[in-house]
């Protein structure tokens, strides 16, 4: 193992190969083609794609939810219930 240091701080090539490892466990793309290496550019394009399908999933529930609340009698049961689901 080497315990190299990067020119870029203080995190050694090893300890960079294993953020690196957890990375590609996490997304769910890697997952799908089994524990094969991907190139770490491939990994970082996948990783900042899977991110951004998250923030439009959001973002598309959230408009969602907003729709939903607009449409509901604010004192009901189901909005109280939306309601204290947010605050948790």
């Amino acid at each position: 193992m080497s315990s190299r240091r990067s020119s870029r701080g203080n995190i050694s090539e090893d300890e960079i190969n294993e953020l690196i490892s957890k990375l590609q466990a996490l997304l769910p793309s890697s997952r799908r083609r089994g524990s094969g290496q991907a190139s770490t550019t491939k990994l970082l394009k996948e990783t900042c794609s899977y991110i951004k399908s998250l923030h439009r999933e959001v973002d598309d529930l959230s408009d969602r939810l907003s729709d939903l609340m607009s449409t509901m009698d604010q004192n009901s049961p189901g909005a109280e219930i939306i309601r204290s689901i947010l605050r948790s």
